[in-house]
């Protein structure tokens, strides 16, 4: 006769995937490591509000390279679809079925899968007992409902390996509200402080291929780096990336652009994806200098990067311009942060500005920085192809650049473990229910 159900709370399932999710979602970094591989996922579901969770999950940019199918009915029609066709890599199954009927389904469901399917499931049983069913069954992973996107790609990213949080590097995209608002500057002095004053590699990436000056700012010839990446992407790898490298540095390394007009770059909309993917896994950051152009590599590259910075400087044109960035942003990635915004140039003599506070206000964001208008300062680092804290290392926007590479390196979190991690404890009742 089956005991009564044992009740996790307040070492449940849930309560630990939730710990280790909310942290995910709180941090950009974290939530890169759980990106999802070239997949193929058919999902069944049981109730409405799952299959808009699962809709809602296959739209994030962690499920970019993931193909999903949705299908209603819950495990009956996925036993009955793969009588008459083979399985994909991955099937996610919701039942609201009492914990033996749901246990005698997936017996069924085993019968019909193809060796190497892996098996999600969705439950709404909070039973120790059943929970062990399932993973003696050699089921996944088990993700008690309610459930939330996030959490659902927690869980499938844990499918294929533990979150690679230690070999998967951050990435960075600074983007300007308008042409000439000192992005570029921005990301190069951010890039070269977190390299130098606090030792972590970097690798900055000029995407503009035509018009990019990081190799004027770092008194280099124009190079191929980034255009040969992008365009011998079957054989980049970390060896031919760390060829296409200009070294500027004990950590700090440059991709650099081309700078000619011998011809076009019309990228493919994922062009840049595999440079960003191989760069990512060699050092913990990368920075993602962008153009000011709006077409689908670019756009695909800001959704996809952990973190993005935006730079304006303090009129209309601006405003709106990172007004409308900024809700497509949101729009795009949902359970992301939202952009960071640096306002530059701030105090212009005689020019007309919008306060920073009302600018920040109207886009409805905090401001990650606001740099002051100094000419000479910023002309004189860029005439001589320095950082502006070569130039004056006292100046006042050479602690606002240390400022903010401080805090985004705080963002990285420690991979040491705890004395006690409740995901940790889930995980181990996986192994310890197949050895009972």
């Amino acid at each position: 006769m089956r005991s009564e159900p044992v009740d996790l709370d307040p070492i449940s399932v849930q309560s630990a995937e939730r710990h280790e999710v909310q942290a995910l979602a709180d941090n950009p970094d974290r939530r890169g490591a759980l990106r999802i591989p070239y997949i193929s996922i058919h999902a069944f579901c049981d109730s409405p509000d799952v299959a808009d969770v699962i809709r809602s999950a296959a739209s994030d940019r962690l499920m970019a390279r993931a193909q999903v199918t949705l299908r209603e009915g819950g495990i009956a029609a996925a036993v009955s679809l793969y009588h008459q066709e083979p399985t994909p890599q991955l099937i996610i199954i919701e039942s609201r079925a009492a914990p033996e009927a749901f246990l005698a389904d997936i017996d069924r469901l085993a019968e019909v899968c193809d060796t190497g399917t892996k098996v999600v499931v969705i439950g709404h049983a909070n039973d120790v007992r059943f929970y062990r069913e399932l993973m003696g069954r050699r089921v996944s992973d088990y993700v008690l409902a309610p459930v939330d996107p996030v959490s659902l790609i927690a869980a499938i990213s844990g499918v294929y390996g533990e979150f690679a949080a230690e070999k998967l590097g951050q990435s960075l995209a600074f983007v300007g509200a308008k042409g000439g608002v000192g992005s570029s500057t921005i990301a190069h002095n951010v890039g070269w402080t977190i390299a130098r004053d606090l030792s972590a590699n970097v690798v900055l990436a000029d995407m503009d291929l035509a018009f990019g000056t990081a190799s004027l700012d770092f008194r280099l010839d124009a190079g191929q780096g980034v255009a040969e990446a992008i365009e011998d992407v079957g054989r980049l790898d970390e060896v031919l990336l760390d060829r296409l490298l200009a070294k500027c540095g004990d950590h700090f390394s440059l991709l650099r652009a081309p700078g000619t007009l011998d011809r076009c770059y019309d990228l493919a909309a994922n062009a840049v994806d595999p440079l960003i993917e191989v760069a990512q896994s060699s050092v913990p950051f990368l920075i993602l200098d962008m153009p000011h152009v709006w077409n689908a590599w670019a756009r695909n590259a800001l959704v996809g990067a952990d973190e993005i910075i935006i730079t304006a400087v303090p009129d209309l044109a601006n405003l709106r311009n990172a007004k409308s960035l900024i809700t497509f942003l949101r729009q795009a990635r949902p359970h992301d942060p939202p952009p960071r915004l640096i306002l530059n140039q701030v105090g212009v003599a005689k020019r007309p500005e919008i306060k920073p506070a009302e600018f920040a206000k109207a886009v409805q964001l905090e401001l990650l920085a606001c740099i002051p208008f100094e000419p000479h300062l910023f002309g004189t680092a860029s005439n001589e192809g320095q950082m502006v804290a070569e130039v004056s290392a006292k100046a006042h926007a050479s602690k606002i650049f240390a400022e903010i590479a401080g805090g985004i390196v705080a963002q990285k979190p420690s991979r040491r473990k705890g004395p006690f991690n409740l995901g940790s404890m889930i995980r181990k009742m996986k192994f310890g229910s197949k050895a009972a």
